[in-house]
């Protein structure tokens, strides 16, 4: 959604496994710089073993090694595109640009144009290494949902009778690409504006239903910026009003049945709005840490409560294990080392 573009997000996700049943609870965190230009403008990050890779709104690429502290930067494209959304297919690195003309490269190979007029891509994903979604603002009475099921040689647009109808002023916030959840072959892509919702697959995309939330919406700058899943049953969501960061009413939501329903919680407690919002791995559903342009917060009751860890803004970020996250904002990408 054009409405994120006053910031600069960015945001890592964690790789390590969700599933298990040991707890992390946290009390502060350790922010040690990687890069630091006041240029930088980063929302998109992806983690693959021990390679961090970043794209920036110029269309430069970061590569960070996690265990040498090597950095390179190269180029996608010659043109200066805006890059919102990534991620790293085996030895390949996928990026999808902002904007109409919208282009998706592999590496700096173009697979993927489109250029409706209200072309506008927030997020992207994969369900394995052959199967990949992309989704963005409505075209034509639906969300943007683009596929690829040969290892992103190809994709193809989800024509809108497949796709529930939007909602009037329905769109999504290429924020901190995490608009888009995956466990196994279920999909959740969370859209957002004056009608905020979420849309569902069971199958990798070959069917979609609708799961009402009960989010704060009604404005463009309203409703879910970010949504997670620990695994089929739990997951969460984080938004609010950009516009109004302090504000915290229903800008945090729960669902514990896989997305049917969902709950506020922290009603009017401390976190306002947020632009991203990460499990912690190997926390059984408990740790969270959310992160925005106001601070990084953590909570290690799945979200009932929240304690503000720092004043350092972020916009995006990602887990490496259940202690090292790396996060990045506005002319800044850091490591995140929590501890108890």
């Amino acid at each position: 959604m054009k409405y994120a573009l006053t910031f600069g997000m960015f945001v890592l996700f964690f790789t390590g496994c969700k599933h298990s049943s040991k707890s992390t609870p946290f009390s502060t965190v350790i922010i040690e710089s990687v890069i630091e230009d006041s240029l930088l403008n980063i929302r998109a990050l992806e983690l693959h073993k021990q390679t961090l890779k970043a794209v920036s709104s110029i269309g430069d690429v970061y590569t960070y090694d996690t265990k040498t502290a090597q950095i390179s930067i190269e180029r996608v494209s010659e043109d200066t595109l805006n890059f919102r959304a990534s991620a790293i297919v085996e030895d390949s690195y996928f990026t999808l640009s902002i904007g109409s003309p919208a282009y998706l490269f592999k590496d700096q190979e173009l697979v993927y144009e489109e250029t409706h007029s209200a072309a506008f891509y927030d997020a992207l994903h994969f369900w394995n290494s052959k199967e990949g979604i992309a989704m963005g603002d409505p075209t034509d009475g639906c969300m943007s949902i683009v596929i690829t099921r040969d290892g992103g040689q190809t994709w193809q647009k989800t024509p809108c009778d497949l796709l529930p109808p939007a909602m009037e002023g329905e769109a999504a916030f290429a924020a901190s690409d995490t608009n888009i959840a995956i466990v196994g072959d279920e999909t959740w892509v969370a859209t957002g504006g004056r009608s905020s919702r979420v849309l569902y697959s069971s199958d990798k995309g070959m069917t979609w239903e609708v799961f009402e939330v009960p989010i704060v919406q009604g404005l463009e700058t309203t409703g879910m910026y970010s949504i997670d899943f620990y695994d089929a049953l739990n997951g969460f969501a984080i938004g609010g009003d950009y516009t109004k960061p302090k504000s915290q009413q229903s800008n945090k939501i729960r669902t514990k049945d896989g997305g049917k329903t969902w709950e506020v919680v922290a009603q009017d407690q401390n976190l306002g709005y947020r632009s991203c919002v990460q499990y912690v791995p190997n926390s059984n559903a408990k740790g969270l840490v959310a992160v925005g342009f106001e601070g990084i917060d953590y909570s290690q009751d799945g979200g009932a409560t929240w304690k503000h860890l720092s004043e350092e803004g972020y916009y995006t970020l990602r887990f490496l294990n259940d202690r090292v996250a790396f996060a990045a904002g506005k002319g800044k990408l850091s490591k995140l080392t929590f501890s108890e």
